[in-house]
Protein backbone atom coordinates (compact mmCIF):
# COMPACT_ATOMS: atom_id res chain seq x y z
CA UNK A 1 0.00 0.00 0.00
CA UNK A 2 1.57 3.55 -0.84
CA UNK A 3 1.42 6.22 1.33
CA UNK A 4 1.78 10.09 1.07
CA UNK A 5 1.90 12.49 3.62
CA UNK A 6 -0.75 15.44 3.74
CA UNK A 7 -0.83 18.94 5.58
CA UNK A 8 -4.14 21.30 4.92
CA UNK A 9 -3.43 24.87 5.73
CA UNK A 10 -5.28 27.72 7.74
CA UNK A 11 -9.22 27.25 6.85
CA UNK A 12 -8.90 24.19 4.65
CA UNK A 13 -8.55 22.02 8.17
CA UNK A 14 -12.40 22.82 8.56
CA UNK A 15 -13.24 20.02 6.03
CA UNK A 16 -11.26 17.53 7.55
CA UNK A 17 -12.19 14.78 10.26
CA UNK A 18 -10.88 16.65 13.97
CA UNK A 19 -7.90 14.11 14.02
CA UNK A 20 -6.49 15.20 10.89
CA UNK A 21 -6.70 18.89 11.61
CA UNK A 22 -3.66 21.26 11.86
CA UNK A 23 -1.59 18.12 11.85
CA UNK A 24 0.89 16.31 9.22
CA UNK A 25 -1.02 12.65 8.35
CA UNK A 26 -0.10 9.78 6.29
CA UNK A 27 -2.70 8.63 4.05
CA UNK A 28 -2.85 5.36 1.97
CA UNK A 29 -4.14 4.51 -1.59
CA UNK A 30 -3.71 2.68 -4.07
CA UNK A 31 -3.14 3.09 -7.92
CA UNK A 32 -2.65 6.29 -10.12
CA UNK A 33 -4.71 8.92 -8.37
CA UNK A 34 -4.98 12.68 -9.19
CA UNK A 35 -4.14 15.08 -6.62
CA UNK A 36 -6.90 16.95 -7.28
CA UNK A 37 -9.21 13.71 -6.41
CA UNK A 38 -7.26 12.54 -3.84
CA UNK A 39 -7.88 16.11 -2.08
CA UNK A 40 -11.59 15.48 -2.43
CA UNK A 41 -11.45 12.16 -1.72
CA UNK A 42 -10.52 13.85 2.24
CA UNK A 43 -12.95 15.36 2.05
CA UNK A 44 -11.61 19.06 0.53
CA UNK A 45 -13.63 21.07 -2.01
CA UNK A 46 -10.88 21.71 -5.16
CA UNK A 47 -12.41 25.68 -5.37
CA UNK A 48 -11.57 26.74 -2.23
CA UNK A 49 -7.50 25.45 -2.81
CA UNK A 50 -5.40 28.26 -3.99
CA UNK A 51 -1.87 26.27 -4.25
CA UNK A 52 -0.39 23.08 -3.81
CA UNK A 53 2.93 21.81 -2.86
CA UNK A 54 4.54 18.26 -3.62
CA UNK A 55 8.11 17.65 -1.80
CA UNK A 56 8.80 21.78 -2.23
CA UNK A 57 7.57 22.19 -5.79
CA UNK A 58 4.04 23.84 -6.99
CA UNK A 59 2.18 21.21 -8.90
CA UNK A 60 -1.31 21.36 -10.51
CA UNK A 61 -4.58 19.61 -10.16
CA UNK A 62 -3.05 16.95 -12.26
CA UNK A 63 -0.23 15.97 -10.62
CA UNK A 64 -0.25 11.96 -10.27
CA UNK A 65 0.73 11.47 -6.51
CA UNK A 66 3.64 8.84 -5.53
CA UNK A 67 4.36 6.72 -2.76
CA UNK A 68 6.66 8.81 -0.07
CA UNK A 69 5.19 12.10 -1.78
CA UNK A 70 5.05 15.33 1.08
CA UNK A 71 1.88 17.31 -0.01
CA UNK A 72 1.06 20.60 1.58
CA UNK A 73 -2.30 22.15 0.80
CA UNK A 74 -2.72 26.04 0.52
CA UNK A 75 -6.22 27.83 0.44
CA UNK A 76 -5.57 31.51 -0.41
CA UNK A 77 -5.13 33.27 2.64
CA UNK A 78 -1.60 31.94 2.85
CA UNK A 79 -0.71 32.68 -0.45
CA UNK A 80 1.89 35.37 0.61
CA UNK A 81 3.59 32.70 2.99
CA UNK A 82 3.54 30.02 0.50
CA UNK A 83 4.61 32.02 -2.99
CA UNK A 84 3.92 29.30 -5.17
CA UNK A 85 4.93 28.93 -8.63
CA UNK A 86 1.74 27.80 -9.82
CA UNK A 87 -2.03 28.21 -8.54
CA UNK A 88 -4.27 25.75 -9.11
CA UNK A 89 -7.50 27.78 -9.06
CA UNK A 90 -8.79 30.29 -11.78
CA UNK A 91 -7.82 34.00 -11.78
CA UNK A 92 -9.65 36.09 -9.17
CA UNK A 93 -13.28 37.40 -11.39
CA UNK A 94 -12.96 41.12 -12.68
CA UNK A 95 -16.35 41.06 -11.31
CA UNK A 96 -17.87 39.37 -8.61
CA UNK A 97 -21.14 37.39 -9.46
CA UNK A 98 -22.66 34.87 -7.26
CA UNK A 99 -24.91 32.16 -7.56
CA UNK A 100 -26.03 30.77 -4.55
CA UNK A 101 -28.03 26.95 -3.95
CA UNK A 102 -31.10 27.07 -2.29
CA UNK A 103 -30.19 26.83 1.04
CA UNK A 104 -28.81 30.00 0.99
CA UNK A 105 -31.99 32.73 0.24
CA UNK A 106 -31.45 35.09 3.25
CA UNK A 107 -27.78 35.45 1.62
CA UNK A 108 -28.89 35.80 -1.55
CA UNK A 109 -31.39 38.80 -0.26
CA UNK A 110 -28.38 40.23 1.30
CA UNK A 111 -25.58 40.30 -1.45
CA UNK A 112 -28.58 41.97 -3.98
CA UNK A 113 -29.48 44.59 -0.98
CA UNK A 114 -25.33 45.06 -1.15
CA UNK A 115 -25.28 45.42 -4.52
CA UNK A 116 -23.86 42.44 -5.84
CA UNK A 117 -25.15 40.60 -9.16
CA UNK A 118 -26.36 37.57 -7.28
CA UNK A 119 -28.57 34.56 -9.42
CA UNK A 120 -30.96 32.70 -6.81
CA UNK A 121 -34.33 30.26 -7.26
CA UNK A 122 -35.81 28.06 -4.88
CA UNK A 123 -35.68 25.00 -6.70
CA UNK A 124 -32.28 25.08 -8.67
CA UNK A 125 -31.19 21.63 -8.91
CA UNK A 126 -27.60 21.11 -8.62
CA UNK A 127 -26.37 20.22 -12.05
CA UNK A 128 -27.75 23.65 -13.09
CA UNK A 129 -26.57 25.53 -10.25
CA UNK A 130 -22.88 24.19 -11.50
CA UNK A 131 -23.46 24.55 -15.14
CA UNK A 132 -24.76 27.98 -14.37
CA UNK A 133 -21.72 28.90 -12.54
CA UNK A 134 -19.55 27.32 -15.21
CA UNK A 135 -21.32 29.32 -18.04
CA UNK A 136 -21.16 32.59 -16.42
CA UNK A 137 -18.20 32.11 -14.19
CA UNK A 138 -20.27 33.47 -11.19
CA UNK A 139 -19.02 31.95 -7.82
CA UNK A 140 -21.19 29.18 -6.37
CA UNK A 141 -21.90 29.91 -2.82
CA UNK A 142 -23.42 26.50 -1.23
CA UNK A 143 -23.23 24.88 2.03
CA UNK A 144 -22.92 21.56 0.16
CA UNK A 145 -19.42 20.19 -0.45
CA UNK A 146 -20.53 17.47 -2.82
CA UNK A 147 -21.55 20.44 -5.63
CA UNK A 148 -18.33 22.12 -5.15
CA UNK A 149 -16.88 18.91 -6.11
CA UNK A 150 -17.73 18.87 -9.25
CA UNK A 151 -15.25 19.05 -12.26
CA UNK A 152 -17.33 22.28 -13.97
CA UNK A 153 -17.20 24.23 -11.29
CA UNK A 154 -14.28 26.78 -11.13
CA UNK A 155 -15.32 29.33 -8.85
CA UNK A 156 -16.58 28.27 -6.02
CA UNK A 157 -16.61 28.88 -1.75
CA UNK A 158 -18.03 26.76 0.69
CA UNK A 159 -20.08 29.00 3.39
CA UNK A 160 -18.94 28.31 6.94
CA UNK A 161 -21.83 29.92 9.02
CA UNK A 162 -25.25 29.18 9.23
CA UNK A 163 -26.45 32.40 10.39
CA UNK A 164 -27.60 34.90 7.96
CA UNK A 165 -25.99 37.49 9.60
CA UNK A 166 -22.68 36.15 9.83
CA UNK A 167 -22.74 34.74 5.94
CA UNK A 168 -22.67 38.05 4.60
CA UNK A 169 -19.92 39.21 6.49
CA UNK A 170 -17.94 35.56 5.65
CA UNK A 171 -18.51 36.09 2.24
CA UNK A 172 -17.84 39.83 2.21
CA UNK A 173 -14.42 38.80 3.91
CA UNK A 174 -13.56 35.88 2.13
CA UNK A 175 -13.30 38.10 -1.13
CA UNK A 176 -12.55 41.58 0.09
CA UNK A 177 -16.16 43.05 -1.13
CA UNK A 178 -16.74 46.18 1.88
CA UNK A 179 -15.36 48.47 -1.08
CA UNK A 180 -17.61 47.27 -3.74
CA UNK A 181 -21.01 47.91 -2.00
CA UNK A 182 -23.54 49.74 -3.33
CA UNK A 183 -26.57 49.33 -1.65
CA UNK A 184 -29.60 49.82 -2.79
CA UNK A 185 -28.94 49.28 -6.63
CA UNK A 186 -30.55 45.66 -7.09
CA UNK A 187 -33.76 44.21 -6.75
CA UNK A 188 -34.16 41.95 -3.98
CA UNK A 189 -36.81 40.11 -5.40
CA UNK A 190 -35.39 39.26 -8.58
CA UNK A 191 -31.66 40.98 -8.88
CA UNK A 192 -32.61 43.18 -11.89
CA UNK A 193 -31.33 46.64 -11.92
CA UNK A 194 -32.92 49.95 -9.97
CA UNK A 195 -33.64 52.67 -11.91
CA UNK A 196 -34.64 56.42 -10.96
CA UNK A 197 -38.63 56.60 -12.31
CA UNK A 198 -40.93 59.32 -12.10
CA UNK A 199 -43.82 59.57 -9.57
CA UNK A 200 -46.30 60.35 -11.99
CA UNK A 201 -45.07 57.57 -14.06
CA UNK A 202 -46.52 55.34 -11.21
CA UNK A 203 -48.70 56.88 -9.53
CA UNK A 204 -51.71 54.69 -10.34
CA UNK A 205 -49.62 52.04 -8.71
CA UNK A 206 -48.80 53.27 -5.19
CA UNK A 207 -50.43 53.12 -2.32
CA UNK A 208 -52.41 56.01 -0.85
CA UNK A 209 -50.54 57.12 1.87
CA UNK A 210 -47.65 56.46 -0.03
CA UNK A 211 -48.34 58.56 -3.16
CA UNK A 212 -49.48 61.63 -0.52
CA UNK A 213 -46.04 61.21 1.33
CA UNK A 214 -43.14 59.66 -0.40
CA UNK A 215 -41.90 61.63 -3.74
CA UNK A 216 -38.38 59.59 -4.70
CA UNK A 217 -38.76 56.25 -6.57
CA UNK A 218 -37.06 53.48 -8.05
CA UNK A 219 -38.12 50.38 -10.31
CA UNK A 220 -36.59 47.11 -11.13
CA UNK A 221 -35.81 47.23 -14.65
CA UNK A 222 -36.30 43.88 -15.11
CA UNK A 223 -39.64 42.93 -12.93
CA UNK A 224 -41.09 46.35 -12.38
CA UNK A 225 -40.98 46.32 -8.90
CA UNK A 226 -41.19 49.77 -6.76
CA UNK A 227 -39.06 50.76 -4.39
CA UNK A 228 -39.58 53.79 -1.67
CA UNK A 229 -38.30 54.86 1.79
CA UNK A 230 -40.86 53.46 3.46
CA UNK A 231 -40.84 51.31 7.38
CA UNK A 232 -38.33 48.88 5.83
CA UNK A 233 -35.99 51.15 4.65
CA UNK A 234 -35.08 52.54 7.88
CA UNK A 235 -34.26 48.66 9.22
CA UNK A 236 -32.21 48.05 6.05
CA UNK A 237 -29.90 51.02 6.55
CA UNK A 238 -29.52 49.44 10.26
CA UNK A 239 -28.03 46.63 8.48
CA UNK A 240 -26.17 47.92 5.84
CA UNK A 241 -24.70 50.29 8.82
CA UNK A 242 -24.06 46.58 11.37
CA UNK A 243 -22.30 45.15 8.10
CA UNK A 244 -19.82 47.72 7.55
CA UNK A 245 -18.76 48.05 11.00
CA UNK A 246 -17.81 44.32 11.04
CA UNK A 247 -15.16 45.77 8.01
CA UNK A 248 -13.15 46.47 11.03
Amino acid sequence: MATADFNFLAELNYFLPPNKRHVRFYHEFKGRTSIKDMIESLGVPHPEVDAIVVNGESVDFSYIVQDGDRVTVCPISVLDEINPSIRVSPPEPQKYRFVLDIHLGKLANALRLLGFDTLYRNDYADPELAQVSADEQRILLTRDTRLLMRSMVSYGYYVRSKNPDEQIVEVLRRFNLFDAILPFHRCIRCNGVLEPVEKDAIADQLPEKTRQSIDEFHRCQTCQQIYWQGSHFERMQQFIEQVMEAKD
